[in-house]
């Protein structure tokens, strides 16, 4: 089900990412909740709530890392 706000996600993302990377972990999951719809359209049998946690994370990635136990915007270079 997708998240309204920031305050529904997930505990551990709430805990563990920056405000951005929330929000950018939201519109991620949102999206990939209504674009996997059906079974056909997932990997490996997923449901459609493990693929969009696993597009909202991928998401994430892109312009984040972890450094330690922190997580910190990628730096362009």
């Amino acid at each position: 089900m997708p998240y309204k706000t920031l305050e529904a996600l997930p505990k551990q993302v709430r805990n563990t990412l920056p405000k951005h990377a929330q929000e950018i972990y939201q519109a991620a999951y949102n999206n990939a909740w209504e674009h996997y719809e059906t079974p056909d359209m997932r990997a490996h049998d997923a449901t459609r709530e493990e693929t969009a946690h696993r597009v909202a994370w991928a998401a994430v990635k892109e312009q984040y890392e972890k450094k330690k136990d922190t997580w910190v915007e990628k730096k362009n270079t």
